[in-house]
């Protein structure tokens, strides 16, 4: 009994030294955080808030300074004439607006699914033993590499009705009867946007599902050769729920890009209703127009959009914010 109460203090005592140990990590963590939370207050905080105040005003790019607070309006008001008809104006009522939004959702499922596919197997293949696997590493990674102005730029010559590579190449093995103005025409603007977004960033997507890969253990693999388990089974069984939590994180930061994308539209599509996404509709309105008000509405709600997604894809996939699924 004496035993066991002189040990009582000595525990409490343990606990109270882990507990002060644990509070002295804390500090440490914030210390070092805090210049980093600084500046993404300075270069991302400040400028959103005031992207906010922006649209609830009347400002322009003219009279920033003069700008008077207007409350809602640039996003929704509402006129009622005496016939009884209710006029409704703003961001929220603007057809463009709508548009801009179908359209950007339609660009990110796409892409982002389509690059996920591609980018998985392509990280499988690269994940495989074969001569010269660092060399087609290093190759597959050019595309991502390029800047996306250039890689636009280098995509409108290949797709350009007159001159461009792929015209003449599909009119060689009969494929067309007539050449096509790719980023011209409405029924194929969107399509040459996917293919250039595509080709660009599924390295990106392939270098991030082959970093889970590399964590997967070989052991696995080989205990289901011995038991002599399907590959395809081992796929689905061991190998996808392995990388789950990469290929989330992966697809969260894909989406994110994604749903902001603005120069790869803007150089190949310019002026096109078919590809114009909310980043661009944006732009046009804060400067091309004018409207600096409107365009700080829409670049506003393109946050909260962007915002609201990811985070009920990260409850849905119950994504931590380390990284891990849940």
């Amino acid at each position: 009994m004496n035993d066991i109460a002189l040990q009582r203090p000595i525990a409490a005592s343990d606990a109270g030294t882990g507990s002060d140990l644990q509070s002295e990590r804390l500090k440490s963590a914030w210390l070092f955080l805090a210049p980093t939370f600084l500046v993404l207050a300075l270069v991302a905080g400040w400028p959103l808030v005031r992207t906010v105040w922006f649209s609830l005003t009347d400002a322009s790019l003219t009279n920033l300074d003069g700008a008077q607070f207007v409350g809602l309006k640039n996003y929704l008001t509402w006129i009622t004439l005496s016939s009884g008809r209710t006029i409704y104006r703003g961001l929220l009522a603007d057809p463009a607006w709508w548009g801009a939004v179908l359209n950007t959702l339609k660009f990110t499922v796409v892409s982002v699914s389509l690059e996920t596919v591609l980018g998985l197997i392509v990280a499988l293949v690269l994940n495989a033993e074969f001569k010269g696997r660092g060399l087609v590493r290093a190759a597959i990674l050019v595309p991502w590499a390029i800047p996306t102005i250039v890689s636009a730029q280098m995509w409108a010559w290949m797709l350009n009705d007159q001159f461009g590579i792929l015209n003449d190449l599909f009119l060689n093995l009969g494929l067309i009867s007539n050449k096509i103005a790719w980023t011209a025409n409405p029924e194929t603007a969107m399509i040459a946007v996917l293919i250039v977004d595509i080709w660009k960033t599924t390295p990106f997507m392939a270098l991030l599902i082959l970093a889970g890969l590399q964590m997967v253990p070989k052991d696995m693999y080989e205990a289901a050769k011995v038991d002599g388990i399907h590959p395809i089974k081992v796929f689905f069984r061991v190998t996808l729920p392995m990388i789950r939590p990469a290929l989330m994180v992966a697809v969260i930061f894909r989406m994110l890009d994604a749903m902001r994308v603005f120069d790869l539209i803007y150089i190949l599509t310019p002026n096109n209703a078919q590809t114009r996404t909310m980043s661009v509709l944006a732009r046009e309105n804060l400067f091309d127009f004018d409207k600096f008000s409107y365009g700080a509405a829409a670049s506003t709600m393109l946050f909260l959009i962007i915002a609201s997604i990811t985070v009920i894809y990260m409850w849905l996939g119950r994504v931590n914010t380390d990284g891990a699924a849940r």
